[in-house]
């Protein structure tokens, strides 16, 4: 996610930023089995990005995250409430990015094949994709192992946060027009997703609604968080399941 706030920042004139946003914030300590689609994506065996678990085989993550095509430095654990260790690793066997966010911030999602089929249990759970987006005020959860401050490490144990869903209009107030129809936004006062989140997985009623994107400063008052909205691109992400 590190690499998306910098492009924000650089390309939107209008944000002002107080600093890199690094973490969940306002959230608590939960176990894989509250959030069992919950996957890490590593690279080079370090998390850097988070991920959604949509089929045995297929996870779901952000656009951002994988600017290197290379798959054999990638890997995703899943089944552990930590980012370094238990549950099941394995490796990437394809990637696919959604073609229209090389140039732009919008479409930031993207899709991985894994190597070997994953072993469903308590901790290991796909989660169906949203057919419409969220009402606004919904409320939601994102998830990930992001570092628990300005420049400081990672969280080895995976943290959650409850936020709400923020209207449109008022998130375009924000960043202005950058925001764009296949994006939605969450926000909850002291809360919110950062850096090391990126590609993770923000739920409202047990279905995946959004892929965390970008933002500016961390849980900033009038800056809410940016996801990738998974109703909007979910014939993109059907569509390109059956050619990865």
């Amino acid at each position: 996610m590190f690499i998306q706030w910098v492009l924000l920042i650089s390309s939107v004139a209008l944000i002002s930023c107080k600093g890199l946003p690094t973490r969940i914030v306002g959230g608590e300590a939960v176990s894989i089995a509250s959030v069992p689609w919950q996957a890490s994506l590593q690279k080079f065996g370090v998390h850097f990005c988070g991920a959604a678990i949509y089929s045995e085989d297929i996870v779901i993550t952000a656009a951002h995250c994988l600017k290197n095509k290379n798959v054999r430095i990638y890997s995703v654990r899943v089944g552990s409430s930590y980012a370094f260790s238990g549950g099941q690793v394995v490796g990437v066997s394809r990637i696919l990015s959604h073609e229209g966010h090389d140039t732009s911030m919008s479409f930031d999602i993207a899709l991985i094949r894994l190597q070997t089929k994953l072993t469903m249990n308590d901790g290991v759970r796909p989660i169906p994709l949203a057919d419409t987006s969220p009402n606004i005020g919904s409320p939601a959860s994102v998830s990930g192992w992001g570092a628990v401050g300005f420049k400081d490490q990672l969280s080895n144990s995976l943290l959650a946060v409850n936020v709400n869903v923020v209207d449109h209009k008022q998130c375009r107030r924000s960043y202005g027009r950058v925001i764009t129809q296949d994006m939605i936004c969450a926000a909850a006062p002291g809360k919110d997703a950062c850096s090391g989140d990126s590609g993770g997985p923000l739920v409202s009623d047990g279905k995946l609604v959004g892929i965390v994107s970008f933002g500016t400063g961390c849980a900033h008052p009038k800056y809410p968080g940016v996801y990738a909205n998974v109703a909007e691109l979910k014939a993109w992400i059907l569509t390109s399941i059956e050619i990865l």
